[in-house]
């Protein structure tokens, strides 16, 4: 059972398609980022945590799930979880995750269509005034799968950073290509960030400190250490 004292975030990597080989380097970047801020953090692959309740959890983090990862009942435990304000953060493939499922698209806002090969590119950053994107400059430099979503969901959820299509090949949004936003959804504070295919970027301070922004808008939790909270 998590602590009472700290905010605790479940952790979901269950994946039934495409499996990414970073995702042990993504659960150890959220422990590590945990016991650093003071978030408790559990890692699982078990469905059936969905079914038991969420109570516990301020949060659930979606990390590179793909294809269908919940059962009936979990959906529902998902959606209850969501109604009474717990939060939602995906990562990457989260957004190739349960697409049979209308409410989950909703959730995440968008859907994945495609992407090129991974390659270097630029991602713009259209908003500075969140903990994810604060520490960054105008422009980030990385290597990245640069994913391609069905539609944009600029107009229904907040823009924080973009692809700038012209910096890789193969992109196929054009000058609107949104890979990171907030928004609510169902009762839930959600985050999301396209960004995240190789356990180099989980090693990657700017990343680590993107994703500890996105916990902290799910969570609503900003302390800066291990005791802050207690």
């Amino acid at each position: 059972m998590p602590s009472r004292s700290l905010p605790a975030v479940l952790v979901y990597t269950r994946t039934t398609d495409y499996r990414h080989d970073s995702i042990p380097d993504g659960v150890a970047a959220f422990q590590e980022l945990g016991a650093e801020h003071g978030i408790t953090v559990h890692a699982t692959e078990d469905p059936r945590v969905f079914e038991d309740g969420l109570g516990p959890y301020a949060a659930v983090v979606f990390l590179s799930t793909s294809g269908d990862v919940l059962t009936p009942a979990g959906r529902a435990g998902l959606r209850a979880h969501c109604a009474a304000g717990g939060g939602f953060m995906g990562v990457h493939a989260a957004a190739c995750t349960e697409y049979d499922w209308p409410f989950y698209g909703a959730l995440l806002g968008a859907r994945f269509a495609r992407h090129p090969e991974l390659q270097p590119g630029t991602v713009r950053v259209e908003d500075h005034d969140h903990p994810a994107t604060g520490h960054l400059g105008a422009t980030w430099e990385l290597t990245d799968e640069w994913y391609d979503f069905r539609a944009s969901p600029r107009g229904s959820v907040r823009v924080l950073a973009g692809a700038d299509e012209s910096s890789y090949t193969g992109g196929s949004m054009g000058a609107d290509h949104p890979l990171v936003w907030t928004h609510e959804h169902g009762g839930a504070a959600v985050f999301y960030t396209a960004l995240g295919h190789t356990g180099d970027m989980f090693r990657d301070p700017d990343f680590r400190t993107h994703l500890l922004g996105g916990l902290r808008h799910v969570t609503g939790h900003h302390g800066e250490g291990p005791e802050d909270g207690r």
